[in-house]
């Protein structure tokens, strides 16, 4: 080949390769790393869930599934509900289902609270609210199902790697009256759940920094305004030192508020909080993380400080401080969290939970959640220090018995104070615990006959009233005790008759009573009349949750009764009433002396009469056989009246 012609297509060659995705043509890497910068959004799509109204109830329930990467996560859990005066907030149970450790950050002011979460997985400070231990279920059905039992579901979320969330319980009233699961379920206000990513760009000379985000497509293609705010603490104020990348699906609009001028590229229009009316057209953009970073090298940047991709979100908040320099390469975006300053003493001692039981007070920390807190414990002891906790491979234990190592008995309440030696701090972590052995408490469970309470019986008749109270021996002013359920098993033939469920009663025969002055729990039910087959002996059982007001932990147990169940007809009880045999018996004696007696007095009016006084045939108006037919239909209609039939039914 000529020499300038070989040299004429190398220099095609390479015009063609400069006039095509250079940038790309080379992998652009993200940089990922924990950076100085808050990247946090608002969304209210789940990858399932569903929201429903329950105007009637007394207890409404929303469900949480969340999964996390993590073995140890922080979750802050925020409840709002709109102020309503001089109306008391419904009271709400809260039901927490996560795979891994969580420390929950959980505000909910003013709103009467229940929680159901399981305890070795979730730790908290001192609630303000119930806490009931979740049993262990293997399917999300089963855990729902449970749900139902407890009240009325509102709402179902499933989230994965969540920071915060943000519920609000405030129903909509286009929700339906039913929660059914729904996948990539848009929550509408319901919910809300920020995140935090970041990444930077490398290759690139220059200061120019790039901001992008990316929106996902959702299940809907509605018309939605994206609200993105941006916080930059940079010292430069040209417009070309940062640009900002907003791509989307073609229904979302943009509304931005920044407090540094930029280069703005969108898809879909967008506009500018300060002047909100004055609309701006978009761009086409690449929809793929790799053609956006290459959008960022072609407008100059050589910082991508921050690479974002989310869900339809409703408000996306970007907080920096470093304007993106001291980043570290890193080869794809992945998600990030805060970098830790050393040992999150806070956290640390909220796993200070001792449990009592009749041999002491016993404390068991796990290390592997110590060291995810970066905190190395020097010693572990209780106010006594010499009282030291035993170290295994896995865990530290601090036990001990009521009297030794400084406890303090007081009706059941014990009583000490838990110190921890650090390596990272020359000081020591001190924190009062109490707890209340709870295996020293015993629960008793009577059935009286009248409201006064006076003695109780183990036997009771059809159609009687029962009382029924549950108490707690030795009684301690620390302690809340709920009556979760009571029902009375009449036996295999028969069915299990629920009294009481969800802490109210299941039927108007039922009537939850006021406690008694020692804060005994009192009900009364109305055992029905008549049964087949008839039961003679029944088992009432009832469940109860015991809730010590020092600590958060619930504990449950049911106690039982037997119960012999009589008729009063097999026992002699005239007097007290007859069953339902009984009186179908006398009714029909009845109407058969009625019938006889009828007849007889009808035979003997027909066969004693004057013969002077009878008419002649042929003196009736109707034929005989219109009187026959009179006659019969007149007894006919007797004997099918609603008295006669309905007694003897």
């Amino acid at each position: 080949m000529d020499r300038g012609v070989l040299c004429q297509a190398m220099a095609l060659l390479l015009v063609v390769c400069s006039l095509g995705p250079t940038s790309l043509a080379e992998t652009v890497y993200c940089d990922l790393q924990p950076v100085d910068s808050e990247v946090t959004y608002v969304t209210s799509q789940v990858s399932e869930g569903c929201v429903a109204q329950i105007p009637d109830a007394t207890l409404e329930v929303h469900v949480l599934f969340l999964t996390f990467l993590g073995d140890v996560s922080r979750l802050e859990l925020t409840l709002q509900t709109s102020k309503q005066d001089g109306i008391r907030p419904r009271e709400v149970l809260l039901i927490l289902s996560v795979n891994k450790s969580i420390f929950l950050k959980l505000q909910a002011p003013g709103i009467p609270l229940q929680l159901a979460y399981d305890s070795k997985l979730v730790f908290h400070e001192a609630l303000d609210a119930n806490i009931t231990q979740l049993p262990s279920f293997t399917t999300k059905d089963q855990l729902l199902n449970w749900a139902n039992t407890r009240g009325s579901i509102a709402s179902v979320a499933e989230l994965s790697n969540p920071q915060s969330i943000f519920l609000r319980l405030d129903q909509a009233s286009s929700s339906p009256f039913s929660c059914n699961l729904e996948p990539q379920k848009d929550m509408g206000h319901t919910l809300g759940w920020p995140r935090a990513w970041g990444c930077r760009l490398e290759g690139v000379a220059g200061h120019k920094e790039a901001h992008i985000l990316r929106i996902l497509p959702g299940p809907e293609a509605s018309p939605r305004t994206v609200t993105v705010k941006l916080e930059l603490s940079c010292a430069w104020r040209d417009t070309d030192a940062a640009v900002l990348i907003l791509q989307g699906p073609p229904y979302v609009s943009w509304l931005i508020e920044a407090n540094h001028n930029m280069q703005i590229w969108t898809t879909g229009e967008y506009s500018l909080k300060i002047f909100p009316d004055r609309i701006n057209p978009g761009f086409q953009l690449p929809n793929t993380t790799q053609g956006l970073l290459g959008e960022a090298r072609r407008l100059n940047a050589s910082v991508v400080a921050s690479f974002v991709e989310l869900p339809v979100a409703n408000d996306v908040s970007l907080r920096t401080h470093s304007c993106g320099s001291g980043l570290q390469p890193s080869p794809t975006p992945v998600e990030i969290t805060t970098p830790n300053k050393g040992c999150n003493q806070e956290l640390l001692l909220t796993l200070i939970q001792p449990k009592c039981s009749s041999d002491g007070m016993t404390l068991v920390l796990k290390k592997d959640l110590i060291s995810t807190l970066l905190c190395t414990i020097k010693s572990l002891t209780f106010w006594d220090s010499s009282c030291q906790a035993k170290e295994t491979e896995d865990e530290f234990v601090l036990s001990s018995g009521y009297s030794s190592c400084g406890m303090e008995v007081m009706e059941n309440v014990v009583s000490n104070e838990v110190v921890i030696r650090l390596l990272s701090s020359s000081s020591p972590q001190r924190k009062k615990v109490q707890c209340i052995n709870m295996d020293s408490l015993s629960l008793q469970l009577g059935l009286y006959l009248s409201p006064h309470f006076l003695q109780a019986s183990n036997t009771i008749e059809l159609g009687q009233q029962g009382f029924v109270q549950v108490s707690v021996s030795p009684s301690i002013p620390e302690l809340m005790i709920q009556l979760e359920s009571c029902q009375l098993n009449l036996g295999p033939d028969m069915e299990i008759v629920e009294l009481i469920q969800g802490q109210e009663a299941k039927s108007s025969c039922v009537s939850l009573l006021s406690p008694s002055p020692s804060g005994d729990i009192r009900f009364s039910f109305l055992l029905r009349g008549y049964m087949v087959p008839m039961p003679t002996t029944g088992i009432l059982s009832c469940s109860v949750t015991m809730h010590p007001r020092i600590r958060s932990l619930e504990v449950h147990k049911t106690v039982s009764t037997r119960l012999n169940i009589i008729s009063t007809s097999l026992h002699g009880g005239a007097d007290k009433g007859l069953v339902l045999p009984a009186v179908l018996g006398i009714t029909f004696g009845a109407f058969l002396i009625g019938a006889l007696l009828t007849a007889a007095l009808w035979y003997i009016y027909s066969h004693t009469r004057h013969p002077g006084k009878r008419e002649p045939v042929v003196a009736v108006a109707a034929p005989a056989s219109s009187e026959s037919s009179s006659t019969n239909h007149s007894i006919g209609s007797t004997q099918s009246t609603p008295c006669s039939t309905s007694s003897m039914a």
